[in-house]
């Protein structure tokens, strides 16, 4: 038993070993001169520590600018897709109205459809709209998701009636129930919603690069792969731009990670 223990977590360290050498890679090439990493056979540590590739993406490519759109765009279509998200998954899991089944049924269904299949309406709208190159724009298909919904009604559906009907005999508007017990009971569930949002809006390449015109607008996906076009043999700097896209999102992940893991095992077993 001693011997499966010890080859078990043997295996679960060379599992995070793999997984976790190309972000290690990543960053140390970011940290190396102009060319080292071209070399044969790759180092994996720098010869000489350097910071000059960050200095010329912040000094000379404008990658701060960039920086900013991704947290303002991913902050703000996090924003707006709790506020739609969150009370909607709560109407259909409490809220009695007519249709309430069929219209869930058919919103679930709608999951199978691919999203780039509405890619070129939603441009051709929002162009007539003219939301072409705006922020508004990009924010359009974060506005609400089904799977969201569908994750926070799964997830609501354990509250138990018998403290809303309370609440309600106490004289609590819905509005009051939804805030004071509703909001908290679903923490775990908004929390994971939002990380999912934030980071799947801040690593959106393919609708940012069709949407936004303007260089100035560019987020950092969409910035880094025009970069890459000028600068396709300078891999430190490609990577030093690599770990300015990733950096922030991975260290959010694991600040909530364990609000994540909660949301996801207790909505995996709802309803």
């Amino acid at each position: 038993m001693k011997i499966r223990s010890i080859l078990l977590n043997l295996a679960v360290a060379l599992i995070a070993l793999i997984v976790l050498f190309p972000l290690v890679w990543m960053a140390s090439v970011s940290f190396m001169p102009t060319g080292e990493a071209a070399t044969f056979p790759p180092p994996l540590v720098p010869s000489r520590w350097t910071l000059e590739h960050y200095q010329d993406l912040f000094l000379n490519q404008g990658m701060g600018r960039y920086l900013w759109n991704s947290f303002a765009l991913a902050t703000l279509a996090t924003i707006l897709a709790l506020s739609f998200t969150v009370p909607a998954g709560y109407a259909f899991a409490k809220l009695k109205f007519a249709g309430r089944e069929r219209l869930f049924q058919l919103l679930v269904a709608a999951l199978v459809v691919p999203a780039q299949i509405g890619t070129l309406p939603l441009f051709l709208m929002l162009k007539g709209m003219g939301l072409v190159n705006t922020y508004a724009g990009a924010l359009v298909p974060w506005l609400a998701s089904i799977f969201g919904l569908f994750l926070v009604r799964q997830y609501a559906l354990s509250i138990p009636d018998e403290m809303l009907e309370a609440a309600r005999i106490d004289g609590a508007s819905e509005g009051q129930i939804f805030r004071r017990i509703v909001l908290p009971t679903l923490q775990p569930i908004i929390v994971t919603l939002g990380l999912f949002v934030f980071l799947g809006s801040w690593n959106d390449f393919l609708w940012p690069l069709i949407i936004l015109t303007d260089q100035a607008n560019y987020t950092l996906p969409v910035a880094l792969a025009a970069l890459s076009r000028e600068h396709v043999q300078d891999v430190e700097l490609m990577m030093a731009g690599a770990v300015v896209t990733v950096a922030p999102v991975l260290i959010l992940f694991l600040a909530l990670q364990r609000y994540y893991i909660r949301g996801m095992l207790a909505g995996s077993v709802k309803g």
